[in-house]
C-alpha cells in the first residue's frame, strides 16, 4: 500500500457490524496500553496527525501507522484530541473493573462494606463517564458534583435496601445485590453526567462531517445505548459469578482459603472483563446515526428547507 494514500481515520475493520466492531474495540481497549507512558501515547499522537498532513516520516510503515492508531484511539478524546485521564479510558476498564467489582462481590454481606464499595465503584463510573461524554456539550463543575451525588445515593439506596431486604432470602439473592445496584446507578450516573447533553442537544452532522444542528433526541439515543452498553458490560461477571462462587465454597478446600476468596473473585471478574468490555462496547456504532424524520421538528425542517431529500440520516459520537 502507498503510505501517500493511507486513510489513517478509515476504520481498519466494517464498523457497520457487531464482529468488525468487536475486533476494534479489541484492539484500543487493550488493557496492556494503559501501562505506556505519557510520552509513548504522544509520539502515537505525533504519527497520526502527521499521516493526516501527508508529512509522513520517511520509514514508516504500515504496521507502525496501525499501531499508532491504536494508542491514540485508546488514549484520546475522539472529539477534543486530548489526552484522556488514565483511569477514565476504556483501556482502564479491565484492570479498574475487575479490583472494584470482586470487592463488591466479596464484601456484601455488611452494610458499611456495601457503602463503602457502592461509594468508591460509583466515583470510578463518574469519572468514565465524564471522560468519555460527546465532548462537544461541556458540562458545569455543579452539574458534575450534582451527577455524582445522585448516581451515588442511588447505589448506595439501591445496595443497602436489597441487603436488608434480602437477609432471610437464599444465599444466592443477596449475592447479585451489587449488580442491581450497579444497574440502577448506570440508568442515573450516565444521563446525569450527561444532562447538558439531553437539555441542550448533540451536535449532529451529515454523512461527511458536516454540522447541521443540535438535537436533544439524538441525545436521548446515544445516552440510551450507553447506558445498555455499561449494563451489558457488568452483567456477566456479577451475575455467572456469583453463581460459580456459592457452588465452589461448598468444597472443603476453598473452606479453607477463605482469605483467597476476594482475590480469586478478582481474577475472575478480570476474565469476565477482557470479553465483555469489547463486547458491550461494541452493540451500537460508535458513531451514532438517526433518521432525519424523527429528529425535533424545528431541527428537521431546518436541514429539509437547506438540503431537500439530500440528507436523509444525521449522524453524531454518542460517547462511550
Amino acid at each position: 500500500m502507498a503510505l501517500s494514500s493511507f486513510d489513517i481515520d478509515a476504520p481498519r475493520w466494517d464498523q457497520s457490524t457487531f464482529m468488525g466492531r468487536l475486533k476494534n474495540f479489541f484492539n484500543i481497549t487493550d488493557c496492556r496500553t494503559a501501562l505506556l507512558p505519557d510520552a509513548k501515547l504522544d509520539e502515537a499522537k505525533v504519527l497520526v496527525e502527521s499521516c493526516r498532513a501527508g508529512t509522513l516520516p520517511p520509514g514508516t510503515t504500515v504496521e507502525q501507522l496501525h499501531y499508532a492508531k491504536k494508542l491514540y484511539d485508546s488514549a484520546f478524546h475522539p472529539d477534543t484530541g486530548d489526552r484522556m485521564n488514565l483511569i477514565g479510558r476504556m483501556s482502564f476498564q479491565v484492570p479498574g473493573g475487575m479490583a472494584i467489582t470482586g470487592f463488591m462481590l466479596q464484601f456484601y454481606r455488611t452494610v458499611p462494606a456495601v457503602v463503602f464499595w457502592q461509594w468508591v465503584n460509583q466515583s470510578f463510573n463518574a469519572l468514565v463517564n465524564y471522560t468519555n461524554r460527546n465532548a462537544a456539550s461541556p458540562i458545569t463543575p455543579k452539574q458534575i458534583g450534582v451527577a455524582y451525588v445522585t448516581a451515588t445515593t442511588t447505589a448506595l439506596a439501591t445496595a443497602v435496601g436489597l441487603n436488608l431486604y434480602t437477609k432471610k432470602a437464599p444465599p444466592l439473592v443477596a449475592r447479585w445485590v451489587p449488580f442491581a445496584a450497579v444497574a440502577a446507578a448506570n440508568c442515573v450516573n450516565i444521563p446525569m453526567m450527561r444532562q447538558q447533553e439531553i437539555l441542550s442537544g448533540i451536535a449532529v452532522t451529515d454523512e461527511n462531517g458536516n454540522k447541521l444542528g443540535h438535537s436533544q433526541r439524538a441525545a436521548v439515543k446515544g445516552i440510551t445505548q450507553v447506558v445498555i452498553s455499561r449494563v451489558t458490560m457488568a452483567a456477566p461477571g456479577m451475575i455467572i459469578l456469583p453463581i460459580i462462587m456459592q457452588r465452589m465454597e461448598k468444597y472443603k478446600w476453598m473452606q479453607r482459603i477463605t482469605y483467597l476468596h476476594g482475590p480469586l473473585q478478582v481474577m475472575m471478574v478480570g476474565v469476565f472483563l477482557v470479553f465483555m468490555v469489547p463486547a458491550a462496547c461494541s452493540l451500537f456504532p460508535q458513531r451514532c446515526s438517526m433518521a432525519v424524520a424523527n429528529l425535533e421538528p424545528e431541527l428537521r425542517n431546518s436541514i429539509v428547507s437547506q438540503y431537500g431529500e439530500g440528507v436523509r440520516y444525521v449522524y453524531f459520537n454518542k460517547g462511550l
